[in-house]
């Protein structure tokens, strides 16, 4: 494995440097059983019995968040995919590929790395009874389709996958690379934000 990870950090925080150009409001339904260090200012009422939550993404100082992972793996996780979670905390990131929707998986807060972990230790095991390639999964396509988006661990390639089933196909050579195709979109695409408004 190449340690390409400086060029994610910097391609994922110029794309966030657009969004918030783009769309300076962002808005979520406040929980306050599942705070944020993105989380801006007080909760209040969006007029209904919802409070809404402002928040912007937070650039963090690189975490390591994968230990049991590697621990299952053993082996490391790609460095790829420890500098995109590991650079900021944030809400997904809707965004437009050349071939359609894309939402990006972010970290909300160190309760939301520890799930991530969780949830890819499961992927990992699915993976092994499949005999396929480990991957790890950063966004999810279309709202109505089960196909993500993952980067291979082996390789850094990303591919387009589906539950349980090998790699459909290769989208990108690297994820800086498929990074650096995205265009912002609206925030509310989100299918957990598709009620939301101020």
């Amino acid at each position: 494995m190449t340690g390409v990870s400086a060029d994610v950090s910097e391609v994922l925080s110029g794309f966030v440097d657009a969004y918030l150009e783009q769309y300076p409001n962002l808005y979520e339904v406040f929980d306050p059983q599942w705070r944020s260090p993105c989380e801006m200012g007080e909760p209040f009422s969006a007029g209904d019995d919802t409070q809404l939550i402002a928040w912007q993404p937070l650039a963090r100082r690189f975490a390591d968040d994968f230990g049991g992972l590697e621990r299952a793996l053993e082996g490391e996780v790609h460095p790829d995919i420890k500098a995109y979670y590991g650079g900021f905390w944030s809400g997904g990131l809707e965004a437009t590929a050349p071939e359609g929707h894309v939402s990006l998986i972010l970290l909300w807060n160190a309760d939301d790395a520890v799930r991530l972990q969780e949830n890819l230790i499961g992927h990992l095991l699915a993976k092994q009874r499949a005999r396929s390639p480990f991957t790890v999964f950063f966004a999810c396509t279309e709202p109505d389709s089960d196909l993500f988006l993952s980067v291979d661990n082996a390789s850094g390639a990303v591919v387009l996958e589906k539950p349980g089933s090998k790699p459909i196909r290769q989208v990108a050579d690297s994820l800086a690379e498929f990074l650096q195709q995205l265009e912002p979109a609206a925030p509310e695409l989100h299918p957990e934000r598709a009620g939301i408004s101020r």
